[in-house]
């Protein structure tokens, strides 16, 4: 592959603690992007804000209000996972859909391209810069924009089940599964309007467990141990 969006969980990165950083995990995560990197793959990355925050479970204050605090802790990961990434090696940059002062630079799909052409892993923060959108959604539309040939779905889960494993205990795992049957069965991938935006623009995905060993570089080598999500 030559160019993938990678979707981090916000609450994989935060480890066992469930919230803030894991910094081991990040590492681990970051020598094996390193790898993609030095073999010329151009790599994109939004991160949840899950570690922090999640909008749609407060009750109390304005949806809208509750979305923008999600969008900023989207923006204070890219900027730790950026400085853990730099740490190891790589260029980085952070694009957001809103000014953010100093911290990130506005995305534009031209300002995406030009560092990617300079070999810079590109942190796609703030989600889409709207209420009501996840950064599931924001992931399909990012990785649609940059033309990604796939999208690498890093989660705690290692692939696509028919019902919840952490519940049912027989779920079925599926090697490969539609876009289609993922909305017709309603499997939970990533959300409807993500859902429905690849299958619009036949944007595949690729399923699978962060916390397995190099799931990132095997994903991204064809390697799949999670699910293949095909259009």
């Amino acid at each position: 592959m030559k160019r993938v969006l990678l979707k981090l969980s916000g609450e994989a990165l935060a480890g066992e603690k469930k919230t803030g950083f894991d910094e081991a995990t990040v590492t681990r995560v970051a020598k094996q992007v390193k790898v993609l990197v030095d073999e010329g793959v151009q790599v994109g990355i939004v991160i949840g804000g899950g570690n922090f925050w999640r909008g749609r479970s407060s009750e109390n204050i304005d949806r809208t209000k509750a979305d923008q605090i999600g969008m900023l802790a989207t923006v204070m990961n890219c900027i730790y996972v950026s400085e853990i990434f730099r740490s190891q090696g790589m260029l980085t940059s952070i694009l957001t859909p809103f000014q953010c002062g100093e911290f990130t630079k506005m995305f534009s799909k031209d300002r995406a391209n030009k560092y990617f052409d300079h070999n810079m892993v590109v942190f796609f923060a703030g989600g889409t810069g709207h209420p009501y959108f996840s950064t599931d959604t924001a992931t399909v539309l990012r990785a649609i924009e940059i033309e990604a040939e796939t999208i690498l779905l890093a989660k705690a889960v290692d692939g696509v089940y028919d019902s919840d494993p952490k519940e049912n205990p027989d779920a079925k795992k599926y090697s490969e599964v539609t876009i289609g049957e993922v909305i017709d069965k309603k499997l939970g991938v990533v959300d409807l309007a993500a859902s429905i935006l690849c299958m619009e623009n036949k944007m595949p995905m690729i399923v699978f467990g962060l916390n397995e060993e190099n799931s990132i570089v095997n994903a991204a080598h064809g390697i799949i141990t999670g699910t293949k999500v095909t259009v």
